[in-house]
């Protein structure tokens, strides 16, 4: 009885499925070389109204090209911080094929300076990445005033 049981229960599991689906052919994407590119590509996808009001963190996935496969709302917090979930990351690379991303998150208060947490967390993804092949080429803090700092251009990554 307990055989039948538990035979039943091994069967009871869910198929997992990825796909994505692209909008745009990869000769009509932006190509990427650059922090100030990156930051072109991703004032436009900003809420304005909200920049100075809570942090949010995204990321813009590339192609081997550096031809910007997607961009990727990650995490939003409050004044002083957002959560990311460095698996919600990958994941997300995974799933769209992306051999590289660009980490982007927010200071409301305007600063540029990284904190520490920043820079900690910036160099756990770029090991995470390394495992699995998706290169981490910058991690750009913006503000609301108009300005970003490069993770890149500091020497940091």
């Amino acid at each position: 009885m307990e055989t039948s049981c538990n035979q039943n229960v091994l069967t009871n599991i869910s198929e997992i499925q990825i796909s994505y689906q692209p909008e745009f052919k990869a000769s009509e994407r932006p190509m990427i070389t650059t922090s100030v590119e990156i930051y072109e590509v991703i004032k436009g996808h900003w809420n304005t109204d909200t920049i100075a009001l809570k942090e949010e963190f995204k990321i813009l996935l590339l192609n081997r090209n550096n031809r910007v496969l997607g961009l990727s709302h990650i995490g939003i917090g409050g004044m002083h911080g957002v959560y990311v979930d460095p698996k919600l990351i990958f994941a997300t690379a995974l799933k769209s094929w992306a051999a590289s991303i660009a980490l982007i998150h927010n200071h409301p208060s305007g600063g540029l300076k990284p904190s520490p947490e920043d820079i900690n967390f910036t160099h756990r993804l770029v090991d995470g990445g390394k495992l699995l092949g998706i290169l981490i080429i910058d991690h750009l803090i913006i503000t609301p005033d108009n300005r970003y700092y490069s993770f890149a251009d500091e020497g940091l990554i």
